[in-house]
């Protein structure tokens, strides 16, 4: 084992800033179009079918393409990577802002999911290879979870207000000016460490087939959503993709530079991290998605109203990264954090199956502060640990599979759960003709589809817990990291 003896970059907390400020603009993007939709369709007049595509080309690119930015990033360099990323980023976003048409708009969301692909996996790569420190980690990827679980629902609020008080437009349009502080702070604070490229010739039979299959996981759950479990289309999809990822694993074993080592997956400890932040992210879903229907239809609160009733749970998930997660990270393990974050999230879940059509505010607001809370003691770890003791040149894939879990657990919660909150409301209906012929009666079977869809949230939160529970074991970081650097072969940095 060689040991190296580094200084700490004196402008790293500064790069935390810009770093942030990148994740923040993806992290939104993800929600801040949803509610401008309605607007957008009214403008260009494009069909409820193309609908759905301004959020599944976004989806498609960005989740096919998250392991080849990932390795991109450990190739050309994270730095330039994410400088990359940001500028292509930004005038994507000045496309879809500009658009004149359904082609020009759905044409931007796409490219919005390429440069994605490479910003997202280069920031958080950025971040694991300037802050090795096991305390200063903590506080930086406190700030980085925060941002990543709590980013959606801001993009909520901001997307209402934007689509109220200015146009649709805007939802693209604001992304220019987070893009441009980003870049002028990477170009003028950012230095990444020099050692940990990888140097190896890019796996194109690899990139190729990971590639093609994500997107046919992502698109088959779309059309899951649309066309059913059991059509043809989405049946073939999941073929396809099962075929084309146990065909990339099998090429990933025999190649001499793969494009995704599969030490980084089979870890243990970061394979719990990747399969319980994944399967959060469906839980998570099932939040957003009902309860932004719940809010804007039921209650009929304004698109303003709605981004504003999920601060509190925004405020609970920068409570929990930066003052429960970060603080006890140095002290307890990782699991001792992530399994109550997850069990808390799920209690907050449980308190939101019990809405009713005549609820108020107040009934959700403490299953509100409980996800937030939970979510963000969770995430905080779990961000931390998905690059913790990986070999410097393996850092952005590893955290590019941090997203590619995220990425395809939302599309999968986005499918499975609108399908289970479809079938109870048919249920429902069924049951109760007469009701359902009334104005009283819809929004009943409105609410009851939404509260069966958010149990089985709840329960996906806890399995959530379990997986954390059950794959790992990894100690607390300022005892296990020289053990991890050993593990890894990898220098020990003595500050």
């Amino acid at each position: 084992m060689s040991e190296t003896v580094l200084q700490p970059d004196p402008r790293r907390w500064k790069a935390l800033v810009f770093i942030g400020l990148a994740q923040l603009m993806v992290v939104l993007d993800a929600t801040i179009v949803n509610i401008a939709l309605p607007s957008a369709q009214n403008a260009l007049g494009f069909s409820d079918a193309n609908r759905q595509w301004v959020v599944t080309a976004y989806a498609l690119a960005f989740g096919g393409l998250l392991l080849f930015g990932g390795r991109i990033a450990d190739m050309w360099g994270r730095r330039r990577t994410f400088i990359v990323g940001l500028t292509g980023f930004a005038l994507a976003s000045a496309l879809g802002g500009a658009a004149a048409n359904t082609a020009m708009l759905l044409g931007a969301r796409a490219l919005q999911g390429v440069f994605g692909a490479l910003l997202a996996p280069a920031a958080l790569s950025l971040l694991a290879v300037m802050f090795t420190e096991a305390k200063e980690r903590a506080k930086a990827f406190g700030v980085f979870g925060a941002i990543a679980g709590g980013g959606g629902a801001i993009g909520l609020i901001l997307g209402g207000l934007l689509t109220e008080y200015l146009n649709w437009r805007w939802t693209f349009f604001v992304n220019i000016p987070f893009a441009a502080v980003a870049i002028a702070g990477a170009v003028l604070v950012i230095r990444e460490p020099a050692q940990g490229r990888n140097g190896n010739r890019l796996d194109i039979p690899g990139v190729l087939l990971v590639t093609t299959g994500l997107v046919s996981l992502v698109y088959g759950f779309t059309r899951a959503e649309s066309d059913g479990w059991t059509s043809g289309v989405t049946l073939g999809l999941f073929a396809a993709a099962a075929v084309l990822l146990i065909a990339f694993v099998l090429v990933e074993r025999s190649v001499k530079a793969p494009l995704l080592p599969l030490r980084v997956v089979t870890n243990r400890n970061r394979a719990g991290v990747y399969l319980s932040l994944g399967s959060a992210v469906i839980g998570m879903f099932g939040l957003f998605l009902f309860l932004t229907y719940y809010l804007q239809v039921v209650l009929r609160y304004s698109p303003v109203v709605t981004g504003l009733a999920f601060l509190p749970m925004v405020a609970g998930m920068i409570t929990g990264s930066t003052q429960i997660g970060a603080r006890l990270m140095t002290r307890v393990a990782p699991r001792s954090l992530m399994v109550p974050g997850f069990l808390t999230a799920s209690l907050g879940m449980l308190i939101l199956t019990q809405i009713k059509v005549d609820s108020s505010y107040l009934h959700i607001l403490p299953g509100l502060v409980l996800m937030g809370l939970g979510m963000g003691t969770a995430f905080m770890p779990a961000m931390s640990l998905a690059t913790y003791g990986v070999e410097p040149r393996d850092a952005g894939v590893a955290s590019a599979m941090v997203n590619t879990s995220q990425q395809v657990g939302g599309a999968i919660g986005t499918a499975l759960l609108n399908t289970i909150a479809t079938s109870a409301g048919t249920a429902w209906f069924k049951s109760h003709q007469a009701l359902a012929q009334t104005p009283l009666g819809k929004l009943e079977g409105m609410v009851h589809s939404f509260s069966t869809a958010i149990w089985w949230s709840f329960g996906i939160l806890v399995l959530s817990g379990a997986i954390a529970f059950v794959f790992i074991n990894v100690g607390r970081p300022s005892t296990e990291s020289q053990g991890a650097a050993q593990e890894n072969d990898v220098p020990v940095l003595v500050h």
